[in-house]
């Protein structure tokens, strides 16, 4: 390659790494802003000296500040960046993976798959604490081993297997809904919803302590996954072991789901929609910026449900982002189907 030709590169490549930097820089600075709102605004408004203060462990004169910020306002507001980070990454990976928009591990049924298993053993056997993280990756292995059996490396039929299995986890929780109480079923309900409203620290500490392995394994492994979008044939004589990737990726982001879900639920689209729109933003696949987006929307889910439901009702924050999915999954094939009839990448 020429002196000239290297140059006309550089000069054609720079201005996507600043756009992407740009964008990047745009999503953490959002995501920050939605947090400290979720933390500082609502029924209970905190100064954030006042909350830098509680946080390192000073009791101010306001009565219950303390109580409301580090057992209410934080913990929900921690629980949604880190879950809604993993189910964005999780879900962009998965969709690489696999190169189809659809297959997230919410469509798949991976999810179902652990929240099926959790919720058998909360309501039915009484279980909680660690158990619970355990057969939740177990419910959604499980789900994953039948998926890709059935599918024999067929996209399409991966896809349809994995609905056809949703269904029928969506069958056996209501069957397990159905023989336990009604105290059960009402928190049960509650948690299927997707719902940071009752996270404690523990389960916030197991989350991050193998929630963000997870996402930084996901990370550094965005550059193979990236050629392996190419197709097997390049990504080979480019270096990349394909199956040894694909399997690597496969675990990590049912364990990365597994984990999130026993703590918040199966949060709706949030794994579905944070890929697409974390790529129309970079230009192409991004798992930080995915886990970014999926965080600053579960966050805002969360708040939204919290607050700003007319009549005071307060909702989960899967029920606010599966009624906002659906729209922006319209807008976003619509916007996809345009710029492929005018020609842009």
């Amino acid at each position: 390659m020429s002196p000239t030709t290297l140059e006309r590169s550089r000069v054609d490549t720079d201005p996507r790494k600043r756009r992407r930097l740009v964008a990047l820089g745009a999503l953490i600075v959002a995501t920050l802003a939605i947090f400290l709102v979720r933390v500082l605004l609502g029924d209970f408004t905190f100064t954030i000296t006042d909350a830098v203060r509680i946080v390192l462990g000073e009791q101010i004169d306001v009565s219950g500040a303390n109580y409301v910020l580090m057992e209410s306002k934080l913990p929900r507001a921690v629980a949604a960046l880190v879950g809604g980070a993993l189910f964005g990454a999780a879900g962009a990976a998965m969709q690489s993976l696999v190169r189809n928009p659809l297959a997230s591990p919410d469509v798949l049924g991976i999810s179902l798959g652990s929240s099926t298993a959790a919720v058998f053993c909360v309501t039915l056997l009484g279980w909680s604490g660690w158990p619970i993280l355990f057969v939740a990756v177990l419910g959604g292995f499980a789900v994953s081993g039948v998926i890709l059996a059935l599918a024999k490396g067929q996209t399409a039929r991966m896809i349809l297997v994995g609905i056809a299995m949703a269904a029928g986890l969506q069958s056996v929780i209501q069957w397990i809904l159905l023989k336990s109480n009604a105290f059960q079923a009402q928190d049960a309900m509650v948690w299927l919803a997707g719902s940071v409203s009752d996270v404690t620290w523990p389960e916030i500490a197991r989350l991050a302590g193998i929630g963000l392995p997870m996402l930084v394994v996901l990370a550094v492994l965005a550059h193979r996954l990236r050629v392996l979008e190419l197709g097997r044939p390049l990504a080979v004589g480019l270096g990349v072991p394909d199956g040894a990737t694909r399997a690597f990726v496969f675990v990590t982001v049912v364990l990365g789901i597994a984990v999130a879900t026993s703590v918040c639920g199966p949060v709706a689209f949030v794994a579905l929609l944070a890929g697409p729109i974390a790529r129309r933003l970079m230009g192409r696949t991004s798992i930080v910026a995915a886990a970014l987006v999926g965080a600053s929307i579960t966050i805002a889910g969360d708040y939204v449900g919290a607050y700003l439901i007319p009549g005071g009702g307060k909702l989960p924050v899967g029920v606010i982002t599966g009624l906002a999915g659906a729209p922006v999954l319209a807008w976003l094939l619509v916007a996809s189907q345009r710029g492929r009839s005018k020609g842009t990448p």
